[in-house]
């Protein structure tokens, strides 16, 4: 069983109350081998809610306190962010699960890429801060990119089996 930002698989939890359902997904969160946490949402946030960023460093340099995640708004959501993030890791270790599916350019899921604190759709090299908090305790994390695409090799590479669902 695999963990997945929960936007991922159809629930609509991002800030703006919005999904970016990936069917793939979906299908696994339908079938049982996939349970969904959206930090953020279990962080004690609301949907909708003001969009936030990481400023002045990643999510690793927010569990140091070196930098804060704030909304359009001004507000300083740091601790929800974090709280939500050792939630979703005590949820997803409850069922034993050490490999996560993370939507990308989120504050708190991003796994590469990040959006860079100037809320202008700017991104830059980082982590979200349940994403670094996940990998701090030793698990799995790819984005939902990454994936797509090692799935789609990993289909291309078994042409005999091409029925087999892959993860």
């Amino acid at each position: 069983m695999i963990g997945i930002s929960a936007c991922l698989g159809g629930l609509a939890c991002r800030y703006d109350g919005q999904k970016k359902e990936v069917p793939e997904l979906m299908e696994l969160v339908e079938t049982g081998e996939a349970v969904m946490v959206c930090p953020e949402v279990i962080g004690g946030l609301p949907i909708p809610r003001d969009p936030a960023e990481i400023i002045g460093g990643n999510g690793f340099d927010v569990w140091k306190d070196q930098a804060k995640v704030w909304t359009t708004s001004g507000e300083d959501v740091t601790e929800a962010y974090k709280n939500g993030a050792i939630k979703a890791y005590q949820k997803l270790q409850e069922k034993h699960i050490d490999l996560v599916i993370m939507k990308e350019k989120s504050p708190s899921c991003g796994t590469h890429s990040i959006y860079d604190g100037s809320f202008s759709g700017i991104t830059k090299n980082g982590a979200g801060v349940a994403t670094a908090y996940f990998i701090q305790q030793k698990m799995t994390v790819l984005s939902d990119e990454e994936w797509l695409k090692t799935r789609g090799e990993q289909n291309g590479n078994r042409k005999d089996q091409s029925n087999e669902r892959a993860l």
